[in-house]
């Protein structure tokens, strides 16, 4: 006799998705595809894909199936691994020799593989060389499709790979991912940040969402098996009121019914349930042997799906035969409660059971079978360390708990996953058992790790909490308390209590000279704290005396680079080829990760000095030495360096929406944070957004000076000061100009002051105090004199032009502007240079010049795309009876928004009224009401609100839609 058939885990067939089906099917059946499916616990994604798979469009494919799990294992690249080897490698024609450096990680394939690769040392360069193999096999395979389940499960080296492969997928594969997005991770992003599918790539984000009650009523005549005219409207609207709409808990409410009442009304009032959830899962467990119900339980403090051997070992004390547990776990499956997950793998059908069946287990039968887990998974080699310690942790075996939880962290490390290390021992630290040495060294650990990673205020807390322990030896304090305030300047943006910390930390490391000069080192970052120059200075020379006998490399790397860094922001010309040097004799291990840092720091000070190629070329080095030292942190620092090395060289493409992924990925680390908000400002001020300007410039830092990188606060004075000057509110330039220059002065750091100054001058001169812009041109030139920053050298002459124009001296104004542009130009700053050049050619105009310089700025400013400025220079020139053809020429656009009526649409969309609109674009308000009204009728909308930047589209040949400048120095003549 057979044994009857196991259930499958759905309804007979799919209801209320039939939308959702077609579209997943349409964008798998393109390749190449990329399908990203949301949905909450239980919400159907499973079902919905697998009913895709089935269909008969799919049936060639080849089709790979991965999942990610709770409780990951250091083992990067785990799930794509898992589905990489049911790979049915006779499709396979011929696979690349780079597939050979897959060997190591799919050993049931190796015979089939190319031969293996030489070993690379490098780890970014291996793990580039890996992503290459998986995408090299995937695309031999032809028409593909791979999924994978789970993503908010997925550790840092699966989403690098995910992100590789669907940045650029081969050309027959459709990936299709699921997750929940509540259960995401800090940056809320399933890939790490944000996702837009390549050119030539089909897409598709799907959110599914819970049935209505008519969906519903479906799902229930579906179970249940009847005619959906027989189901009670009413029954399936309470159903539905209790489910909230979840499929998955609309079945098993309605599985857990008696058959006899499934269809009758008010059946469900006599269920006596906190949630319909665990009242269906503990009436579907009822049915069990006491054997299944073990079977069952034991699974559901595993978590994930395990093999019969494990299930086995975890239901009981005493020893029963293989037999009869297996029996066990098969009565389970065949009632529906647990499902198999895999070849010789049972467990949920979905999270939500598993938490349902472990809610309802006492206490004292928990601490059991977390301790079975433990004896049990102890013996498996190797070893899952991130299990056992989360067993251990939930039986009360604190010591067991600290060693598997501080094995788990070492591995991790070992591996490059700080992530996973990080989490580990924050939950290690959380546990209030701890003894306070144990603690104190876990906490030490905690907090260098912390350092390089991206850490979150829970992680702060927890190590201010330690550091208040009285008991601990000062020695360890004082590393916590010294990493603790890196944290808070670094990451939190906390400056005056990192600095108290750390000079706190400094006086308790007396014992231990080189963390001692760490901190000192730390301290002498000029972009701490209102200290003037010497301050720094002296602090960097007592880290020196300090490590002049040390015979670690890494400290002596980290003191040294911060000394580079302090007299680059100083203007001393002979430090670049020390910090080449430094960084080309960087060894390895935690000497290279010091390296990687200075190379931030050396490509921050570059980039604000004005040496933008040596900037790119530290931030290049920096970024390979970051990546292969896991160093979240110091890769962050690398990408708002390059934010505003792309502002200051014109690459405003695209730049608004990674300074945006940015802040996603950082979640408020102040430093990376404040430079993108910084460049969003900047490039909202080109807008002509002056409210989205304003709010970004106050994000950067001018809202909190005190807790404000001092650079980012140098350049955010200078573009707000600008602003009030765009906007003719010449009372707050001024101030804003003077609070700036304060803090440069009180730093006595005129080297930042390349973009302040300028604005500086030119709200003075239009406020009628040219004395006073006098003055500080004079202390701005004696403050660079002699000093290696180009960008402030530039920035000289375009003062004295500004001052010169204001006095009606032309001819000297012509002059000082034409030198700015030429250093302007030098850097290169191509947007500062056109404005210069700008101002030089109206001086010359005012003195009867030709209007041709000017005339070829138009198109200057507009291939930037610098569209204010280009219409300042229209507005100049038809007041001298020129008036410049457009680059298109004159055409009919018919129901399609013109050039002008595309600008109008997205400021209509940013929220400006039709007088700002033409302030920011010299139009008049008259000609603006025209172009709002034809947009309107060509959009088909009846409001200004239903224009929006969805339905607006981009002008053609700009850099994120129009970049528009006012208030600079390009309409100097109104002075």
């Amino acid at each position: 006799m057979n044994p009857p058939p196991i259930r499958t885990p759905a309804a007979p067939v799919l209801i209320g998705r039939t939308g959702e089906l077609n579209s997943l099917l349409d964008v798998a059946a393109r390749p190449p595809a990329v399908a990203l499916v949301e949905g909450e616990a239980g919400i159907g994604k499973t079902r919905l894909i697998h009913e895709a798979l089935r269909h008969p469009s799919l049936r060639d494919r080849v089709v790979l199936l991965g999942r990610c799990h709770p409780l990951r294992e250091p083992f990067p690249y785990g799930p794509v691994f898992e589905l990489l080897r049911h790979l049915p490698m006779d499709r396979v024609a011929e696979p690349s020799p780079v597939c050979g450096a897959l060997r190591p990680y799919l050993p049931e394939l190796a015979d089939r593989l190319p031969p293996a690769l030489e070993p690379l040392h490098d780890a970014r360069a291996r793990e580039h060389r890996v992503f290459r193999a998986v995408h090299a096999l995937l695309g031999a395979l032809g028409e593909t499709v791979m999924v994978v389940e789970d993503l908010h499960w997925a550790d840092d080296g699966t989403r690098d790979l995910l992100r590789f492969l669907v940045d650029d997928p081969p050309a027959g594969l459709s990936a299709v991912l699921s997750y929940r997005p509540e259960d995401l991770s800090g940056d809320r992003l399933p890939l790490g940040r944000a996702f837009r599918h390549p050119p030539g790539t089909t897409g598709l984000l799907l959110p599914l969402r819970p049935l209505d009650v008519q969906g519903v009523r479906g799902l229930l005549a579906a179970v249940t098996e009847a005619p959906g005219p027989e189901v009670a409207a009413d029954l399936a609207e309470e159903l539905h009121r209790r489910s909230a709409g979840i499929p998955f808990v609309v079945e098993e409410v309605v599985r857990a019914l008696p058959a006899s009442v499934r269809g009758e009304t008010g059946v469900l009032d006599g269920m006596e349930v906190p949630t319909p959830l665990q009242e269906a899962i503990a009436d579907r467990m009822k049915p069990l042997s006491p054997a299944a119900a073990e079977a069952v339980r034991a699974a559901s403090v595993l978590r994930l799906p395990a093999g019969e051997a494990l299930i086995g070992a975890v239901m009981g004390d005493t020893p029963a035969p293989a037999a009869d547990r297996s029996c066990a776990i098969r009565e389970a499956l065949l009632a529906g409660v647990l499902y198999e997950c895999g070849r010789n793998r049972y467990g949920f059908r979905h999270a939500l059971a598993q938490q349902a069946v472990y809610s309802a287990l006492p206490g004292p039968d928990r601490c059991r079978l977390h301790r079975q887990a433990v004896r049990a998974l102890a013996d498996e080699e190797p070893q899952p360390l991130v299990q056992l310690a989360y067993h251990a942790r939930e039986a009360g075996m604190v010591a067991e708990w600290q060693r598997y939880a501080e094995a788990a962290a070492a591995t991790a490390r070992q591996m490059g996953d700080l992530a996973v290390a990080v989490e580990i021992l924050e939950e290690l630290l959380s546990d209030s058992r701890l003894g306070r040495e144990e603690r104190a060294r876990i906490a030490v650990e905690f907090s260098r790790d912390a350092v390089l990673g991206l850490t979150n205020r829970r992680a702060v807390d927890l190590l201010r909490t330690v550091v208040r322990d009285e008991h601990i030896p000062g020695c360890l304090r004082g590393e916590i308390r010294l990493n603790l305030g890196l944290l808070l300047y670094n990451q939190m943006g906390d400056y005056e209590a990192g600095r108290a910390s750390t000079e706190t930390a400094v006086e308790e490391l007396r014992e231990r000279p080189a963390l001692a000069a760490r901190g000192m080192a730390a301290l002498a970052m000029p972009s701490w704290g209102e200290h003037p120059f010497p301050v720094y200075l002296r602090w960097i020379e007592r880290a020196e005396d300090l490590v002049a006998a040390e015979p670690d490399p890494a400290v002596r790397t980290a003191v040294r680079g911060n000394h580079l860094t302090l007299r680059m922001f100083e203007g001393d010309s002979t430090v670049w080829e020390r910090a080449e040097a430094l960084i080309g004799a960087a060894g390895a291990g935690t000497d290279r990760r010091q390296a990687a840092r200075a190379c931030g720091n050396f490509a921050d000070a570059a980039t604000w000095l004005g040496h933008y190629p040596r900037a790119q070329r530290f931030r290049a080095a920096g970024g390979r030495l970051a990546a292969e030292c896991a160093a979240a942190f110091v890769e962050g620092t690398m990408e708002g360096t390059a934010l505003r090395l792309d502002w200051y060289a014109g690459r405003w493409d695209g730049l608004a929406e990674r300074a945006r992924q940015t802040l996603e990925i950082v979640q408020g680390v102040s430093g990376i944070a404040a430079d993108a908000h910084l460049v969003l400002g900047l490039l909202a001020s080109a807008l002509g957004n002056w409210r989205t300007a304003a709010t970004e410039l106050d994000a950067a830092g001018l809202a909190d000076p005190a807790n404000a990188p001092a650079t980012v606060l140098a350049t955010a004075s200078g573009a707000m000061t600008r602003l009030h000057t765009a906007r003719g509110d010449l009372e707050d330039a001024v101030a804003e100009a003077r609070r700036g220059l304060a803090r440069i002065r009180g730093k006595g750091i005129w080297t930042w002051a390349g973009d302040l100054v300028p604005m500086a001058v030119v709200a003075l001169v239009r406020a009628g105090s040219p004395a006073e812009a006098q003055q500080i041109i004079d202390e701005f030139a004696e403050g660079i004199a002699g000093r290696d920053a180009p960008m402030a050298a530039a920035a000289l002459p375009a003062c004295r032009g500004v001052l010169a124009a204001g006095r009606g001296d032309d001819a000297g104004a012509a002059e000082a502007f034409t030198a700015a542009r030429a250093a302007y130009a030098a850097l290169p700053q191509p947007y500062h240079a056109a404005r210069a050049a700008e101002a030089a050619a109206r001086s010359r105009m005012a003195m009867g010049g030709a209007t041709r310089e000017l005339a070829s700025l138009v198109e200057e400013f507009a291939a930037l795309g610098a569209s204010r400025d280009a219409a300042r220079c229209r507005r100049v020139l038809r007041g001298h009876g020129v008036v410049l053809p457009t680059r298109r020429g004159r055409r009919g656009y018919g129901d399609q928004l013109s050039p002008r009526e595309c600008e109008v649409a997205r400021l209509v969309a940013l929220g400006h009224t039709n007088r700002e609109i033409a302030d920011t674009l010299v139009l008049s308000t008259r000609t603006v009401e025209q172009h709002v009204a034809k947009v309107l009728r060509k959009l088909n909308v009846r409001s200004r609100a239903q224009i929006t930047l969805e339905v607006t589209p981009p002008q053609a040949g700009s850099a994120s839609a129009a970049v528009r400048m006012s208030g600079g120095l390009g309409d100097m003549r109104a002075c």
